[in-house]
């Protein structure tokens, strides 16, 4: 059972040694690794959400269907209309229930690629971010299937498996695939993740597994988790612009006001683990972002600055997913196993007998890492290969076999924004990831496009199941129209990052240095995606936990001095 310690009237607590904001992928390893560190240490984690053990399709791993769009889940966000996707609007997932992301995400993992890691380090001038020492940071949490070795670790909290199904259509896919000179892979997390294989989920025996689950139960006696709780702001120290003593916050459930504040001990710290998205807006409700935005807001009254950071709310950046969709004959998909009532009690019966099938799935399940074309070193693109299709997320299946294949840069160069426009925290900030702004990510769309066509449409492995082109159309073939196409069709996988930067302090662009410190301010950090300066080659979930693993070294350190 997850322990409560909010009471109704109560309106300050202090005396703690960390605060925690954000109980997600980043704030529960936190919290969890922070408890470790000395029994007399007292750790506050607040989260705006619930509890997930009242969240049964949580537990599920098709019940991200039910999470997403679901406002016991999710915040509910959407961009504003982006040029890049001739004016479209998305809807933008995030977590709002313990294990934020973790609890609606494809449980896919994904650690990224060497490079990814050397460029952070190189950025911030801090070689603790190098893949080296990257690398054990991950296996130092990690439970792998095939046990431990140079490259994994087992044992640990962090549940890898192997999916519990496998499809033909996949199957033919990963084959077609291998005829255009991409090989099999059984582990994409070595550093150098290309090839084309089955995705390894963090999911225990057919669940689930959420960062709550794995790295807080049983909760340490040492933390107060604090659920429905909404942080407003930080606050600061009397006469200090800089040094940060606790914040403010919100219960959502009765609409009560809240202080909690850490002790005056020198290692005390807040730190925001609130994702890309709500770790701007406390930073920017507390008065620390561009003067130039803080004077806009409240239509105008504006925020008053305490650190004037630019970087806060910029370098946002993501996944664009490009979703082609391809007709198969003679080839089963989910779209029409699923389209009968037998088929779906078939479904149902074998998740509850053996946690297997299509119940159990991940929202994608074959994974590919190709370059787009040759001049790139190291694979720019992702697969995301699902046994199913649909016009849009939440439509129901085409009555027709089908499956899609979503293809994604892994390394856009385009840069968008999230800011806030009122103090009021159930105003949503405007969020424009600005997709498909550069020449560059317009040439990589139209590139991978193509390539999919070729993996499909000209293959042995495909012909004997006749393969036609659903989405974009077989009738779009220069640049301009692909990558329109691209604007038409794509969505985010989910993955924004970068709205904090890391980077040195000469950098004013950065918002955080190389040991994730507030640039400005005393006892203030961040851990979590956003810090990321240039994205992962992968997904982001476990990445995440990485940082937040970091930074309770980094603290250990501290404490020891």
């Amino acid at each position: 059972m997850i322990r409560h310690s909010f009471k109704k009237n109560m309106r300050r607590r202090t005396g703690y040694d960390y605060i925690v904001v954000g109980a997600g992928s980043a704030g529960c390893v936190l919290a969890s690794g922070l408890a470790k560190l000395a029994p007399t240490l007292k750790i506050a984690l607040l989260e705006a959400g619930g509890n997930d053990a009242y969240q049964p399709w949580v537990h599920i791993p098709v019940g991200y269907l039910y999470c997403i769009g679901n406002p016991n889940t999710d915040w509910l966000f959407k961009t504003s209309a982006c040029k890049g996707l001739n004016g479209r609007s998305l809807l933008y997932p995030r977590g709002k229930v313990l294990g934020g992301c973790s609890s609606i995400n494809g449980m896919i993992y994904m650690r990224g690629q060497t490079e990814d890691y050397e460029r952070w380090a190189a950025l911030s001038q801090n070689p603790d971010w190098k893949w080296s020492r990257c690398l054990e940071r991950f296996k130092a949490f990690e439970d792998y299937h095939r046990g431990s070795c140079s490259m994994h670790g087992s044992g640990n909290q962090w549940r890898v498996e192997k999916q519990r199904l496998r499809w033909d259509v996949l199957d033919v896919f990963q084959e077609a695939a291998n005829e255009k000179n991409i090989p099999k892979t059984e582990d994409f997390n070595t550093g150098n993740n290309e090839g084309v294989g089955y995705f390894e989920v963090n999911q225990r025996s057919g669940w689930r597994l959420n960062t709550r689950q794995a790295f807080l139960s049983p909760v340490p006696a040492n933390v107060d988790i604090i659920t429905d709780t909404c942080v407003h702001s930080l606050l600061f120290e009397e006469g200090s612009d800089s040094k940060c003593k606790g914040v403010k916050a919100i219960n959502e459930r009765n609409g009560e006001h809240s202080i909690i504040e850490i002790n005056e001990a020198r290692h005390s710290q807040v730190i925001l683990s609130a994702g890309s998205i709500n770790s701007v807006q406390i930073l920017e409700r507390s008065g620390i972002g561009n003067t130039n935005v803080l004077q806009k807001v409240d239509n105008g009254r504006g925020i008053k600055t305490r650190v004037e950071l630019k970087g806060v709310g910029e370098n946002l950046h993501d996944h664009l997913q490009i979703r082609t969709v391809f007709r198969v004959s003679n080839l089963d998909t989910l779209n029409t196993t699923s389209a009968s009532l037998w088929g779906k009690f078939k479904i149902g019966l074998e998740y509850a007998v053996h946690r297997s099938g299509p119940m159990a799935m991940a929202p994608s399940q074959l994974g590919c890492f190709t370059k787009s074309s040759r001049e790139h070193t190291r694979p720019n693109l992702q697969y995301h290969v699902q046994p199913l299709s649909l016009e849009k997320f939440g439509d129901p299946l085409h009555e027709f076999n089908a499956f899609t294949a979503s293809v994604c840069n892994l390394r856009p160069t385009s840069r968008g924004s999230v800011h806030i426009t009122s103090s009021d925290i159930t105003t949503h900030p405007t969020i424009d990831p600005n997709y498909l702004e550069t020449e560059e990510d317009k040439k990589v769309a139209a590139e991978a496009i193509r390539l999919t066509r070729e993996i499909v449409l000209s293959t042995n492995a495909f012909r004997k199941y006749q393969p036609t082109e659903a989405l974009p159309g077989d009738k779009l073939l220069s640049d301009d129209e692909l990558s329109k196409a691209a604007g038409d069709i794509g969505t985010t996988i989910f993955h924004p990052v970068g709205t904090c930067k890391m980077g040195h302090i000469d950098d004013d662009t950065c918002v955080v240095d190389g040991k994730l410190n507030v640039i400005g301010t005393k006892k203030l950090r961040v851990a979590d995606a956003s810090i990321m300066p240039f994205i992962t080659s992968g997904n982001t979930a476990s990445p995440s936990m990485m940082i937040a693993q970091t930074l309770v070294e980094n603290l250990t350190m501290e404490l020891n001095q």
